[in-house]
């Protein structure tokens, strides 16, 4: 098993869940963040005063699956998040030990 940990702009997210969603992946754990990067974010004036915004708004998604599915599934995410600018985002890939499903008590693939 692998978790799959996408961060990616705000207005990309329902696609990449739309498309996740009919190659099959539902389950998904998403968190809103802020970071920054090559972005490396944005300067506004606010009533005469000049504010520098470096932590963006992101989405964080997160993913554990099969490995035989992961190379499509990160194929899915790029394919939707992708802008071609600077600040699409990052995919990460970890490998899982184990996971259970605490109601059941179902462990391993079973439990995803």
């Amino acid at each position: 098993m692998h978790k799959i940990e996408a961060i990616i702009r705000p207005e990309k997210f329902e696609g990449v869940k739309e498309a996740l969603g009919r190659f099959g992946i539902h389950g998904m754990t998403v968190t809103h963040v802020v970071g920054c990067g090559q972005q490396q974010g944005k300067t506004e004036v606010y009533r005469g005063t000049t504010y520098t915004i470096d932590l963006l708004p992101k989405v964080k998604v997160e993913i554990v699956l099969e490995d035989k599915y992961v190379d499509e599934v990160v194929a899915i995410i790029i394919r939707q998040a992708r802008t071609g600018n600077i600040g699409d985002g990052k995919i990460f890939i970890y490998p899982i030990e184990d996971a259970f499903r605490i109601r059941t008590g179902e462990r391993g693939p079973d439990a995803i």
